[in-house]
């Protein structure tokens, strides 16, 4: 299979991953020859990339990084209780996770279970899950990110489960801001980003409140948007000031938000958006979690068609663990393009070669 960019997709491509929808029913599925009307929808739908089948790519496979059943199961946790946090009064949010807690823990184990089973680096790109709410996909994608780091740190299972579980709350908050503000398809005012940034306030009163959880969720809430040069919000923390767990969350939080389908722009691939966490290194992120970060996620992921800087073109096939951005390719193309009988190259073993350019096509 071949990662494509929708606005380059061509009727009659066969589609090679099935796209959901949240509620388990299916939007496209895999093998569907794409005519330009569903092309078209899923553009409008505001998916960026899809993977489709073709002869030269027949032999990669993409594995999703969790199960459709977990998925749904996450996704519709984490919609219940914020449905619940926004929908009940005062005195009955301070017991809305003592309800949930049982099916909060259950699926944040299951999470865990299968992120430390991971035979390779993920990739969320193969994930194409269409939900009413970005929200609730964040979270979970926020989560899987969040534990991916955590075990590359090598944590213990109770401190991963109660990151997962601050990484699955961390945006409660924002159940209670506007949705015209969430959902705007552009630049937010002043006055709206100061609404926005109350979430974190929110989410934090909400959390600390309940006897399921520690207040050490309640601070992930409170502090993912926080930086270490003291830039971020709501307090101006600095450096240690900010608990790992909430370093850890918002390095996540930040990827994905730029490497997600949202309705004012397009999304970022994997090396664009670990770049921007790069360029914030030190000053914003902390460079340990980058780096952990960077061993866990798939730079390049398979099926991506790579410029190498020998002039030949390729298709990503395998990754190499811990060496992400150096993956298996296979060269199908020679120097301008020339036709050359296709073969493996490792890029972990020939140093001498980089990726310089991606171009899904």
């Amino acid at each position: 299979m071949r990662l494509v960019s929708t606005r380059k997709l061509k009727a009659g491509e066969i589609l090679g991953q099935t796209i959901h929808r949240d509620n388990g029913l299916i939007l496209l599925k895999k093998g569907v020859c794409l005519s330009d009307t569903m092309i078209q929808r899923l553009q409008n739908q505001g998916i960026t990339y899809v993977y489709i089948e073709d002869e030269s790519t027949k032999d990669i496979q993409i594995e999703p990084v969790i199960s459709e059943e977990l998925k749904r199961e996450a996704t519709e946790s984490v919609r219940t209780i914020f449905s619940e946090a926004k929908s009940n009064d005062l005195l009955e949010n301070s017991f809305i996770l003592d309800k949930e807690e049982k099916n909060l823990t259950s699926v944040v184990g299951k999470l865990m279970n299968e992120i430390k089973h991971q035979d390779e680096s993920i990739s969320l790109l193969a994930d194409v899950f269409l939900t009413d709410d970005y929200i609730f996909q964040h979270s979970l994608n926020v989560t899987i990110y969040s534990l991916a780091i955590g075990s590359a740190l090598k944590l213990n299972d109770s401190e991963l489960s109660e990151l997962g579980t601050g990484a699955i709350l961390h945006d409660i908050g924002k159940a209670f801001i506007d949705q015209e503000i969430l959902q705007k398809p552009g630049k937010l005012t002043d006055e709206e980003f100061s609404i926005m940034k109350e979430h974190t306030t929110i989410g934090f009163d909400l959390l600390r409140k309940q006897n399921a959880v520690s207040s050490i969720v309640a601070q992930c809430a409170y502090q993912h948007h926080e930086r270490l040069d003291g830039t971020g919000y709501p307090r101006g923390l600095f450096g240690d000031e900010i608990h790992k767990y909430a370093k850890i969350i918002g390095v996540a939080d930040v990827f994905d938000a730029v490497t997600s389908n949202r309705i004012y722009r397009d999304a970022m691939l994997p090396h664009e958006g670990l770049e921007i966490l790069y360029a914030g290194a030190v000053s914003l992120f902390d460079k340990e979690l980058v780096e952990a970060f960077k061993q866990s996620v798939a730079v390049y992921p398979n099926g991506l068609s790579v410029l190498l800087s020998d002039g030949t073109v390729g298709i990503v096939v395998r990754q190499n663990k811990h060496l992400c951005d150096r993956p298996i390719i296979k060269v199908i193309k020679g120097k301008n393009e020339s036709a050359i009988s296709s073969y493996e190259l490792d890029l972990s073993k020939s140093l001498d070669i980089t990726i310089v350019d991606c171009n899904v096509e």
